[in-house]
């Protein structure tokens, strides 16, 4: 345990000390976000570029590990049956074999690439703006990238309504679409100061214990080098924010925990101890993820019924809801974090029952419990429209 730690709080670290001379840049070059459009929530203008910290963090404490894990697969003038006897003895050491480490450096490879894309793109975003449509397309790329050239896709729902293996053309929509939802998830949620990484923090340290305890070095090590990236982050973006993440952190957040979620899912249960093993591994990436994917999945039915672009922005997720309310940042973003622990545990509890019947208990709770104040809000907005109403016929009388 002793590694991820170092990989925390090198992350840690890094974006603590870095993003005070970050956000003095941002102020100096006039790279902020300025108040005035009705759906934004501050009243001064924020440096943005925050996920410039948050990416140079997760990568460079990630890449920390890499050679450790990646050096006895270098030949240097060593014979390859030299190689196999240091990769049998790393694999007793950490509980993997040759065939599986030489795929997760493959899949880091890829994943490297994707997040550099991913990065630039969301830097671009920040600084000039990018049409809604050409981001789509950018995310659509990249989930191609991870699914027809890294592999990193779901192949089977593992029980979950009695289906097992799916289709490879299936595999692939699902697995593009996945990868398309939950990256669009964490930039939907990131509204308000601190919600956003605080729940990707949660996320991310989540799937490291997770990680950890099935002994994959490399996977949990991404999650707790964004884990660490998140916490030194939320020293300047809780609220009152000093600096907001951009586009450029949130893609990233939502990059890294959904190729964490898929080899999650996929991971051999036989690989797993035993009180792994008994947990259903898409219950449990869904529950980390739910308020985002929740969130996301009514504002897209909603915006399509409305008639307007299912990309468009506006006022009316579910943290605005609770702003409507009277509640301020603080108080929705401990509201949401308990919110996603507590179907977290709950998911994790429940792991013992049949899977499909957990998941649509889980399910069920999970979105009834977000519909909460969006129930408040209609009736305040319907007992305000009464109250006027009767004041004008008062009027008028």
């Amino acid at each position: 345990m002793g590694q991820y730690f170092l990989i925390f709080i090198a992350a840690l670290l890094i974006v603590f000390i870095c993003t005070p001379s970050l956000i003095r840049v941002a102020i100096r070059k006039n790279l902020t976000d300025a108040p005035g459009d009705l759906r934004k929530l501050h009243t001064r203008s924020i440096p943005t570029l925050g996920g410039v910290m948050i990416f140079a963090g997760t990568l460079f404490s990630f890449v920390l590990l890499l050679p450790t894990i990646s050096g006895f697969m270098m030949a240097d003038g060593t014979g390859v049956s030299q190689i196999a006897n240091v990769a049998y003895q790393h694999a007793a050491e950490v509980k993997m074999n040759y065939s599986d480490a030489s795929q997760i450096i493959s899949d880091s490879s890829y994943f490297i690439a994707v997040m550099l894309i991913l990065f630039f793109i969301g830097v671009k975003d920040d600084i000039i703006g990018t049409a809604a449509v050409y981001k789509l397309l950018a995310h659509v790329m990249i989930g191609m990238i991870l699914v027809l050239m890294a592999g990193i896709r779901i192949t089977s729902f593992h029980g979950l309504f009695g289906i097992y293996g799916i289709p490879y053309w299936a595999s692939v929509f699902l697995s593009i679409f996945t990868y398309v939802v939950i990256i669009n998830s964490f930039n939907f949620i990131d509204g308000i100061d601190g919600l956003a990484a605080g729940i990707g923090l949660i996320g991310s340290a989540s799937f490291g214990i997770w990680f950890a305890c099935a002994h994959n070095p490399l996977l949990a090590s991404l999650a707790f080098a964004l884990s660490g990236s998140l916490t030194g982050f939320m020293f300047f973006n809780f609220s009152p924010a000093k600096i907001f993440m951009g586009d450029s952190g949130s893609l990233i957040i939502g990059l890294v925990l959904s190729v964490l979620g898929i080899k999650l899912i996929e991971y051999d249960p036989a690989q797993l101890p035993m009180n792994l093993a008994r947990i259903s591994r898409p219950l449990f990436v869904m529950s980390i993820m739910a308020f985002p994917l929740i969130d996301a999945l009514r504002i897209v039915i909603y915006r399509s019924l409305k008639g307007t672009s299912p990309l468009a922005a506006d006022r009316n997720h579910i943290h605005h809801a609770l702003l409507d309310m009277n509640l301020n940042h603080r108080q929705i973003c401990f509201i949401l974090y308990g919110y996603t622990i507590f179907i977290t545990a709950l998911a994790i509890l429940l792991s013992g029952i049949d899977n499909t019947l957990a998941f649509v208990v889980v399910g069920c709770i999970a979105i009834v419990g977000l519909q909460v104040p969006l129930i408040i809000k209609l009736r305040r907005r319907r007992t305000h429209s009464a109250i006027v109403k009767e004041l004008n016929s008062n009027q008028a009388i």
